[in-house]
């Protein structure tokens, strides 16, 4: 299949051949009406009249009129050498023109079998008419096969050219596309690994580190909601779009932490969008169960669609800044998903007084 080059330069070369031959046949027509005996000057206006509507005609339907019609026609016109007299004034020239034009730019847009042995019939045929008719076959004349010979030649240099550079884009473009897949398996996997640290790891860290008692009525609920999340990030079937709001009252079901919500009924984002947003909130909430020292927070949503924020906030017992930094799922949980979408998380706290996580999107 040809590459997004080769196809143009197909196009090109049939367009520009119909331009060659149509932009010099005015000067070409001139030499045979300039150069015509007065006697003969009618039966030549008559050829070169027939001249001009064929090549015209053959430039507008060039892909509906077959290369041997074109022969036929040519040739045709040079046999009227022996009609207008042009053996005894010479006026063969503007003939000798009209067939180098069409022989080299047939070589353009024909394949080489094709092009090839029309530019050698019509040509050859031009020479045998004219040595027919009397007249004194010169060098310049003899050189119409190899002029048709050497534009073949450019013209397969410029293929090959075209063809290279496709080669080159597709190569490009699988690089592309390998890069985009291997981009996306990196993301899938981060996202995962962000999800069992915010769900699962944290249920369970949770218990080892004692913060929360192993028969706790909240924590047989909490485990089945992280297990049913991974498997959601398993199975890969995701909509559109998501409702913000919904995500954000998934897990405020459980009884070991009072979140006081203050959301507008719906707000339906991208999936990814929302996705991102909600799992960052969740994090934010993970942590003011494991460090705040506190039992209460505050979500609250502002915004729609086209630009929101949400601020996740708590009393607790804050922590320096440059602790938070260090914390992976602050750097990679919140600050993380966020970037990722185009949304910026800011986190403000200080020992003793609390922390506020500010998440806006889009930047």
């Amino acid at each position: 299949m040809a590459g997004e080059a080769r196809r143009l330069l197909t196009g090109f070369g049939r367009r520009y051949a119909v331009a060659v031959r149509v932009t010099t046949l005015p000067p070409i027509a001139a030499i045979g009406l300039l150069r015509s005996s007065p006697d003969e000057f009618a039966a030549t206006a008559v050829v070169v009249a027939v001249a001009v509507v064929w090549t015209c005609a053959q430039g507008w339907w060039p892909r509906r009129v077959p290369v041997a019609v074109d022969v036929a026609v040519l040739l045709g016109l040079c046999l009227t050498v022996f009609w207008t007299d042009a053996e005894a004034d010479g006026n063969t020239g503007w003939l000798r023109l009209l067939v180098v034009f069409a022989c080299v730019t047939w070589q353009w847009h024909t394949p080489p079998l094709t092009g090839g042995p029309a530019a050698l019939i019509a040509g050859g045929g031009m020479l045998v008419v004219f040595d027919a008719a009397g007249l004194h076959l010169t060098a310049s004349q003899l050189w119409v096969p190899a002029m048709a010979a050497m534009s073949r030649v450019a013209w397969v240099l410029v293929t090959r050219a075209a063809e290279r550079a496709d080669r080159t884009a597709a190569e490009a473009e699988q690089v592309r596309r390998e890069a985009a897949v291997a981009a996306a398996v990196r993301a899938d996997e981060r996202e995962l690994v962000n999800s069992l640290h915010d769900t699962a790891a944290t249920t369970l860290l949770m218990v080892g580190l004692g913060q929360v008692p192993p028969d706790a009525d909240w924590l047989a609920p909490q485990a089945r909601r992280d297990l049913a999340r991974l498997r959601s990030l398993d199975d890969g079937r995701t909509s559109p779009e998501a409702d913000l709001v919904e995500l954000l009252r998934a897990d405020l079901d459980n009884g070991h932490l009072t979140v006081e919500l203050d959301v507008p009924p719906r707000l339906s984002l991208p999936s990814e969008v929302a996705g991102a947003i909600a799992g960052a909130v969740r994090e934010a909430l993970n942590n003011v169960r494991r460090h705040a020292g506190t039992d209460r927070a505050g979500v609250r949503l502002s915004g729609d669609a086209q630009a929101l924020s949400v601020e996740i906030s708590d009393e607790g017992k804050g922590f320096a800044a440059d602790q938070g930094t260090a914390r992976r799922g602050l750097r990679e949980s919140v600050h993380g998903r966020m970037n990722r979408v185009g949304g910026t998380a800011t986190i403000t706290s200080a020992e003793g007084a609390g922390t506020v996580v500010r998440l806006k999107w889009p930047v």
